[in-house]
């Protein structure tokens, strides 16, 4: 007994030591100041979003915690069952979906409502990390090593698509691709790729997106083009975005003193577009703030990923750190008329469930990959292999 006690205590007291407890505190930053937001946009008031927005903060940073301190060979073997599981779930949502706003998307769990793309987000990136670490390098290139992996994009993206949901359609197909990228993809096959892209693209064009895309997503890219185009209908919300933002300018309103989301001008502004409402209190400082934020936090992931010795591990710190850096990018670039507007949120500022826990999985994955960087599971380990 005397043994256990001193041997498992230092085991995870040496791990806790090694987190990279910068990154830690860049993500705590960015929690508080979601929950301060949602405090602010609500009236000054806990209810109805900062104070459960804080609870499942607390919930995700325990668990990030626990999923750091489990070794690689742990994650290589529920790689694979974790990707079904969440495959299982997509299929489930076409079931007993939960349909809000014309969206069917979640799963109603009573307390909270799942959103199972946003768990597949984690699990293609494990899979995926798995299966190309153990594939010998000479073989990325083949069909094996392409086709595999693009079946594993496809089959959660038919799902995802069909809810709808396009922004996080493209996001996980663009994760996907991100793995292969890193994976040792030969430029050769990169260039070829980018030139029947540069093609299809030339093709749209000519064909006409009208013929591709739904008349609502076509209405997005006519919004997008064009400010002026149904003011009242599909663009006013990037408009009131927009207004809302700049309405900040360069030091914002000061905190609690922001009109357009407490007049109700603001769309959807404890999720999509709380970024908007951020830089109406805190203006130009304060978004450019939380953007340096979030650069320190990929600069970092990033590092841990490059410090690694296994592909598994690079591979999964890389894959992750990329879907984070996209939700970023295209949340900000939505809300101020950079491209058109899709449903993804800033993460760990704007109010979700499955969003938060997942997010703060992923990160639980990138600090438990620093703690054994230096760990080198041979191809084919794991719980299951």
């Amino acid at each position: 007994m005397a043994v256990f006690r001193e041997t498992v205590p230092r085991d995870l007291r040496d791990k806790m030591m090694e987190l990279n407890w910068s990154l830690v505190l860049l993500l705590i930053l960015l929690g508080v100041a979601g929950v301060a937001m949602l405090f602010s946009i609500a009236g000054a008031d806990w209810s109805p979003w900062a104070n459960r927005h804080a609870m499942r903060l607390a919930a995700g940073f325990t668990g990030m915690l626990v999923i750091a301190m489990f070794p690689p060979r742990f994650w290589m073997g529920v790689a694979y069952p974790v990707y079904f599981g969440a495959l299982a779930l997509l299929l489930l949502v076409e079931l007993f979906g939960v349909n809000i706003n014309g969206a069917q998307r979640w799963i109603d769990l009573g307390p909270m409502r799942l959103q199972p793309s946003e768990v597949m987000k984690v699990a293609l990136v494990l899979a995926m990390a798995r299966f190309y670490h153990d594939l010998p390098t000479e073989k990325v290139t083949s069909p094996t090593g392409l086709l595999v992996p693009l079946m594993m994009i496809g089959a959660p993206a038919a799902l995802i698509i069909g809810q709808p949901d396009l922004g996080t359609t493209l996001l996980l197909a663009a994760t996907g691709v991100i793995i292969i990228f890193m994976a040792g993809l030969s430029w050769w096959f990169i260039l070829t790729v980018s030139v029947m892209g540069l093609i299809g693209v030339i093709g749209i064009a000519v064909y006409g997106l009208e013929n591709i895309l739904a008349e609502y997503q076509m209405d997005r890219v006519r919004a997008f083009l064009n400010p002026d185009y149904d003011p009242l209908g599909i663009n006013y919300h990037p408009n009131q975005a927009v207004i809302t933002m700049g309405s900040g300018g360069m030091t914002g309103k000061g905190f609690l003193e922001g009109t357009q989301s407490k007049l109700g001008y603001l769309p959807e502004m404890q999720t999509d577009y709380i970024f908007t409402a951020l830089g109406e209190e805190f203006g130009f400082v304060g978004g450019i703030s939380v953007l340096a934020i979030n650069a320190l936090i990929m600069a970092q992931a990033v590092g841990v990923a490059i410090s690694c010795k296994s592909t598994f591990l690079r591979l999964l710190t890389m894959g992750l750190t990329g879907t984070y850096a996209l939700y970023v990018f295209i949340n900000i670039a939505m809300v101020s008329r950079l491209m058109p507007v899709v449903g993804v949120p800033l993460p760990l500022i704007s109010y979700g469930g499955t969003v938060v826990l997942s997010v703060l999985a992923a990160f639980g994955l990138i600090l438990g990959a620093h703690i054994h960087r230096n760990a080198e599971p041979p191809k084919g380990a794991g719980l299951f292999g």
